[in-house]
């Protein structure tokens, strides 16, 4: 599997259907899902990469109080993406207002998953990236 980078701007249409951007789209198949992800954007997942994300999900003990609301709030927004014949999917009602998405949007490829933003999320986000470039850089240790 290759890895998902860069940004992609796209917009909603009015059925709220939206095309995953070719470069991402190639890697990602056919078989995708969509679930909440963190900071109000939603994670779009490959098959593969969310069969290994449920699997870890699947161990831990349903005893685990302290993960147990977490893994029920991730697990019961996992949903198949479903193209039509023209490859768009319909962003469910559900994650589009989780992730605060009115029309524009913005992909974003962060290794094995792809993240899909509000853009005015995605802007504040990432406002000041620039002048914290090296702290956050600094930080990955790499």
């Amino acid at each position: 599997m290759e890895y998902f980078t860069g940004e992609y701007n796209h917009q909603l249409d009015a059925k709220n259907r939206i095309r995953v951007p070719f470069k991402l789209k190639k890697e990602l198949g056919e078989k995708y899902y969509f679930t909440r992800g963190a900071d109000n954007c939603i994670f779009i997942f490959p098959k593969e990469v969310a069969d290994e994300q449920l699997a870890k999900i699947a161990e831990i003990k349903a005893s685990d109080e302290e993960k147990r609301r977490g893994v029920r709030v991730f697990t019961k927004s996992f949903v198949s993406a479903e193209e039509d014949n023209q490859g768009r999917v319909v962003l469910p009602a559900a994650l589009k207002d989780f992730a605060k998405i009115k029309k524009d949007v913005v992909f974003c490829g962060v290794g094995k998953r792809i993240e899909l933003w509000a853009k005015e999320v995605y802007d504040e986000y990432f406002a000041g990236e620039n002048e914290e470039f090296n702290d956050l850089f600094s930080a990955l240790d790499i």
